[in-house]
């Protein structure tokens, strides 16, 4: 039984109200994301590349060009990708029912408009069947309504990764929203480099090129069917599946290799944000005893 905070701050998000919606939203998020990835210098892990929770939506952050920079959000308040540069420059234009085609066309006249000019691979990452941006007809959804309550589910999550964030201080991702996986996610590391691992290809290379335990959350996509939290080690220390993991609705999925948390067990818990909080801890902390993590040096200690 959720009350109203509850009702407001964890609103209800069931993936087949929104599926649709959010196949859609996901191929435009990667087109604005591959922006951040042709326009930013290369980082540890693929920092350059996420898309950030915003007070309106999601955003680049400030991408260089030339002398100025460019930022592009998608403002799930008024519904609009709106575009800014150093310059002073703004314009935007609606998000609404289109296909994923129309709005790639539109995308590159409006930054076109502004003077930008950058080249953006069409095909979609880390897609089962990836069709080319300006091909994608299928994916023509969007349900204002249902965007606004992701949004709001994010921002929920986001502030309780921001908190987790804060105990630690080892060497800590920033809470960031990757388009390819279409997740939101923070990662903490042990300092030490991770045994390479030859059946991966040079970008996951670089993504797990150390030792970590990352946590986040998928809105439902990825063959899941529902909204879920998730956390994992890579390496994953031996007997990490069988931690002791709170809470009692945690569980291990053997076919991902993580620890999973339904979304709905968090929105109807009296103290959700709590339950999160509690899952986040326990998850890492399995993981960093199993790993021999230097939990003294890494955490903070008050």
């Amino acid at each position: 039984m959720t009350n109203r905070r509850t009702e407001i701050v964890w609103p209800e998000l069931k993936w087949e109200d929104w599926a649709a919606t959010a196949d859609t939203l996901h191929m435009w998020t990667q087109i604005v994301g591959k922006t951040r990835l042709a326009l930013s210098p290369m980082q540890a892990h693929w920092w350059n590349v996420p898309l950030y929770v915003s007070a309106r939506g999601l955003n680049t952050s400030a991408m260089p060009y030339g002398e100025n920079f460019l930022e592009v959000e998608f403002d799930f308040i008024r519904h609009e990708l709106v575009f800014r540069t150093s310059k002073g420059e703004n314009a935007a234009m609606p998000l609404r029912a289109m296909s994923v085609a129309a709005f790639f066309t539109e995308y590159k006249k409006m930054l076109a408009e502004l003077g930008v000019q950058v080249t953006l691979h069409e095909m979609p990452c880390e897609q089962a069947h990836p069709i080319p941006f300006s091909e994608d007809e299928v994916h023509a959804s969007y349900d204002a309504e249902a965007v606004s309550r992701f949004w709001r589910v994010l921002m929920s999550v986001d502030e309780v990764f921001q908190r987790f964030s804060a105990k630690f201080l080892g060497k800590v991702s920033p809470v960031h929203f990757f388009w390819g996986s279409f997740d939101l996610a923070v990662t903490r590391f042990s300092g030490r480099p991770a045994p390479v691992r030859p059946e991966f290809d040079w970008i996951m290379r670089e993504a797990y090129s150390r030792e970590v335990i990352s946590t986040g959350f998928w809105p439902g996509n990825g063959g899941l069917g529902r909204a879920a939290f998730y956390c994992y080690a890579a390496p994953a220390p031996k007997g990490f599946a069988a931690a002791k993991v709170e809470p009692a609705q945690a569980v291990y999925d053997e076919k991902l290799g993580e620890f999973l948390l339904l979304y709905e067990d968090v929105r109807e818990a009296e103290a959700p944000d709590e339950m999160l909080m509690e899952f986040l801890q326990s998850t890492y902390v399995g993981g960093a005893e199993l790993g021999a993590w230097d939990r003294k040096l890494l955490e903070r200690q008050a």
